[in-house]
């Protein structure tokens, strides 16, 4: 009969994810999803202005790009 194999060490380096990275993914969903111009949840139930509309949708884009950038380290 064949020898059972030795288990091996995990060779794959343990991520940490980054707490404020991911708040910061969370708050530019939200910005993103409420305020969006013409689709957003708030836009569609009130009236929101384009003023606060768009640069709230850039806002909201920059945090995500900023959050997604460095959300996992490694250890």
């Amino acid at each position: 009969m064949a020898k059972a194999k030795k288990e091996e060490n995990n060779s794959k380096p343990r991520v940490k994810v980054s707490f404020f990275k991911a708040f910061l993914i969370l708050i530019g969903a939200d910005l993103v999803l409420l305020l969006a111009p013409g689709v957003g949840l708030l836009n569609s139930a009130f009236y929101i202005g384009e003023m606060i509309s768009w640069p709230a949708l850039v806002i909201g884009l920059a945090l995500l790009a900023f959050g997604f950038n460095g959300v996992f380290r490694k250890m």
